[in-house]
């Protein structure tokens, strides 16, 4: 059973990346007029990473609407893949910057010379840090709701660019304190480098995502709703697999029901039971099962009352797990097959 995107979902992800774009360029605004005022080299690189979240944030405004896209002939599962593809170009111009930053670091450290107007920057920038602790915290909460990488990513890039800017703020009052410039230099480098680790961070997540790298938290998610709907006759679920497509997921498994059930109970038991586990899946999605016949062999593990095949009394029934469901056929010991 597929579930179309809800309209609402759009609106609240186009509104998430108007937001995002519009502080991204006032924050962008506030710290580059600090660095003019101070020319601090550390509080440039904090000035540097703004300028990432700015073509980030125009990025993901174009991502997002075309992964909004319904599924159509050229792209059967949508167009979602298409917000790894802004998670990971935002990841490289990440690293980008951290390279910019590290080389005007190591030039200013060679050259030396002091920053000026020092308290007026730090205010500045600390404002700013407050407006992008806000955006992020709002980027990731949305991201997660609307399960948009995009959202998520750019959420979690500007929340690391509040640390970056704390860590600017209270090398900067060192500075103050001990007079000694180097400082300033040392810590744009240290804020380059760690730069470069998110970076590569989010560019390794979405070349997963990418290539649909196996996800334990989405795996346990779906288990979740698998469990909590499984019905008489769901005998066993095994080598599951996930195509994720931003939101959307195509699922597909294969699922043991009892031999003697004819075509027509076994369609419409499981149609209702793949209704139900979309429905409390955290993703849209699709589950396409291929259909096993129990052949007797999953007796002791089998609910089913009345059964007129049954080998063996039943003794208890297996949970559904991320290690059983990714696995082969699991049936209880010293059941003939």
């Amino acid at each position: 059973m597929e579930l179309t995107p809800a309209v609402t979902g759009d609106t609240a992800r186009n509104k998430a990346a108007w937001i995002s774009l519009l502080a991204s360029v006032f924050v962008f605004a506030m710290k580059f007029a600090a660095y003019y005022m101070t020319g601090s080299t550390a509080v440039l690189s904090d000035a540097l990473e703004s300028t990432v979240n700015v073509l980030a944030a125009i990025v993901a405004l174009i991502v997002i609407r075309i992964a909004s896209k319904p599924a159509d002939e050229d792209h059967p599962y949508g167009h979602g893949k298409v917000e790894y593809f802004s998670a990971a170009f935002e990841g490289g111009l990440i690293f980008f910057a951290a390279l910019m930053i590290i080389r005007e670091a190591i030039v200013s450290l060679l050259a030396g010379g002091a920053p000026r107007q020092l308290e007026i920057g730090v205010l500045v920038i600390g404002i700013a840090a407050i407006f992008n602790l806000l955006l992020g915290i709002y980027l990731k909460r949305t991201g997660q709701k609307q399960q948009s990488e995009a959202l998520k990513a750019s959420g979690a890039h500007v929340i690391s660019d509040v640390w970056t800017t704390v860590g600017v703020i209270v090398g900067l009052m060192l500075l103050l304190a001990t007079g000694l410039t180097w400082i300033d230099p040392v810590i744009a480098i240290i804020v380059g480098l760690n730069l470069a680790y998110e970076g590569y961070k989010i560019v390794r997540k979405s070349g997963g995502g990418l290539v649909d790298e196996v996800d334990t938290e989405v795996l346990s998610d779906l288990s979740q709703a698998l469990q909590k709907n499984r019905v008489s006759g769901v005998i066993d679920i095994h080598q599951l697999r996930i195509i994720r497509s931003g939101r959307f997921h195509h699922v597909d498994a294969h699922l043991v029901i009892p031999e003697y059930w004819n075509i027509s109970h076994a369609h419409n038991v499981c149609d209702d039971f793949e209704s139900s586990v979309v429905r409390d899946y955290t993703f849209d999605g699709e589950i396409a099962f291929h259909l096993d016949p129990c052949k007797r062999a999953y007796c002791r593990n089998c609910k089913m009352e009345d059964c007129p095949i049954r080998r063996h009394a039943f003794e208890n029934q297996k949970p559904f797990t991320v290690e059983s469901l990714t696995g082969g056929p699991k049936v209880a010991e010293n059941i003939e097959m």
